[in-house]
């Protein structure tokens, strides 16, 4: 438990702000976080910080696509190109696709064996 004063107030851009100064000598380890915020109408502050966002690790990778599986289970297949290629979407669509259908085809011939 700290004592401090704790600044609310509102930024042009209508978002929120909250600061807070401690008004005690404490040595604490530096940290920070994602958190949930909630200020209540008596004043409260309640704050709880969010789990780290896990991210899916890419199994299969080409230039501008990759195949990763989600925490979920479900399978995810990436592709991105910038606006300027827009005629060549297509070729290289198919083209990554199937580069990485292959390995994953070879992969569960692997398995099989």
């Amino acid at each position: 438990m700290l004592d401090g004063l704790l600044t609310l107030g509102i930024l042009e851009n209508g978002l929120r702000i909250a600061d807070f100064q401690c008004c005690e000598d404490v040595l604490l380890d530096a940290f920070s976080g994602t958190f949930k915020v909630e200020g209540k109408r008596d004043g409260n502050v309640y704050m709880t910080e969010k789990p780290k966002r896990i991210r899916n690790q890419a199994i299969f990778r080409d230039d501008n696509a990759s195949l990763s599986q989600g925490q979920d289970k479900r399978w995810y297949f990436y592709f991105s190109l910038d606006e300027n290629q827009l005629e060549q979407l297509p070729e290289k669509l198919v083209r990554q696709a199937s580069a990485i259908a292959q390995k994953v085809l070879r992969e569960l011939i692997l398995k099989q064996q």
